[in-house]
């Protein structure tokens, strides 16, 4: 019996043994991705900051102002006065269509049932 016990003691040794091999492996190959992906994300980073940069550097006002002067005659962009805004008051919404009454319902002569609440 106890021959039997250390054979299967030590196919569990050699299991366990496979196991936590491949289990390293799989571990290495994971970290191995996560620092792929933290490099990509430091790349993207680093586009995401010139692209804010670039945005910045094209929209300057003086710059935009002066390509407003150059074209003006294809595209006649105006600056913007304060008189060109409006007040909220003085949009008119729609009115909701108001649905026929088709089948009326008196509410004053309905009857009293016992036991409904007032």
């Amino acid at each position: 019996m106890k021959a039997l016990f250390y054979v299967l003691a030590a196919f569990a040794v050699m299991g366990l043994g496979f196991w936590a091999y491949q289990e390293n492996y799989k571990t290495q190959q994971a970290i191995k991705e996560v620092r792929g992906l933290h490099s990509q994300i430091g790349a993207a980073h680093e586009r995401l900051g010139m692209l804010r940069a670039e945005w910045a550097y094209l929209n300057r006002p003086d710059r935009l102002a002066d390509l407003a002067e150059l074209n003006f005659d294809r595209l006649g962009l105006l600056p913007l006065m304060p008189d060109a805004f409006g007040n909220v008051g003085q949009i008119i919404y729609p009115l909701p269509d108001i649905l026929p009454i088709t089948v009326p319902i008196d509410v004053t002569s309905a009857p009293v049932q016992e036991g409904d609440p007032l």
